[in-house]
């Protein structure tokens, strides 16, 4: 589905369903060099199950218009007016890694308007190193392959993610190389990093909002490590913390576990029929 936010199209995976104001609404949005297909399970499951689903492309990203937000603050700022757009007035908002932070953001930024908050190999400053800046700006496709061996533990997906005999490694690089050939005018991988590494109103944010939060963590995550997460998840008023057996690509690595802890999570914001 389409949207137009500040002028441009925005893509949104909805699972196939098409909007029902009477249903809940859940956002899910991916981190660098990611789009809306590294949520295939999750956001399929919960079309499925009672709720309107946003899975969005980011903008400048695959089939989203428009220029990449160079800050969190600014796609922080594209989230709530895709809210708008979409005419939703209450969502729960799923981001991973650099969406994390956009998810965080929006949701100190309206807190009203935001009925859970998941943040899905998350950490908090998200600092990147030096050289995988430089490798993003200069040597993209070397970094690509720096970013796949640091965010996997496995080679292969269980069977409820991508199917036996799947390469995690390969699908992964293959979607980034996608991702970042998807916009010849701007440097989306470089741009992304840069907006994590930058991101200082973490603390002040999770100050600010209001509704449950999930801390949804890899234990073999070596991009975001648990470790980099207690200060923030110290500060949530309502936060809980999940840790699954995977590295940083939780959503391949572990799908099963990653749907069961959202579905759990705002499990008491679906309809009881659902």
């Amino acid at each position: 589905m389409n949207y137009t936010v500040n002028s441009h199209t925005t893509y949104c995976y909805t699972g196939g369903k098409t909007f029902d104001a009477n249903k809940p609404t859940v956002v899910f949005i991916h981190g660098v060099l990611n789009d809306h297909s590294v949520w295939i399970l999750q956001s399929r499951w919960f079309a499925n199950h009672g709720w309107n689903v946003l899975a969005l492309d980011l903008p400048g990203h695959c089939k989203s218009e428009g220029p990449p937000p160079a800050s969190v603050e600014d796609a922080a700022q594209f989230v709530i007016a895709l809210l708008d757009a979409a005419g939703v007035q209450k969502a729960a908002l799923v981001g991973h890694s650099f969406g994390s932070l956009i998810a965080l953001e929006a949701a100190s930024r309206a807190p009203e308007r935001v009925t859970h908050l998941a943040l899905v190999g998350t950490a908090y400053p998200m600092t990147v190193s030096p050289a995988l800046l430089d490798g993003a700006l200069n040597d993209p496709q070397r970094a690509i392959a720096m970013v796949n061996t640091f965010s996997h533990s496995l080679l292969a997906p269980p069977p409820s993610s991508l199917g036996p005999g799947t390469w995690l490694y390969g699908s992964s690089r293959a979607l980034m190389r996608r991702v970042l050939a998807s916009n010849r005018n701007a440097n989306v991988f470089h741009i992304g990093f840069k907006a994590c590494n930058d991101y200082a109103n973490g603390e002040k944010a999770i100050e600010a909002v209001q509704c449950p939060v999930l801390f949804l963590l890899g234990d073999a995550d070596q991009m975001t490590p648990p470790r980099a997460t207690k200060a923030l998840a110290g500060k949530a008023k309502q936060g809980k913390v999940v840790t699954v057996h995977a590295g940083h690509s939780l959503m391949s690595e572990a799908p099963d576990e990653v749907l069961f802890a959202l579905r759990d999570f705002v499990g008491a914001a679906a309809p009881a029929t659902a």
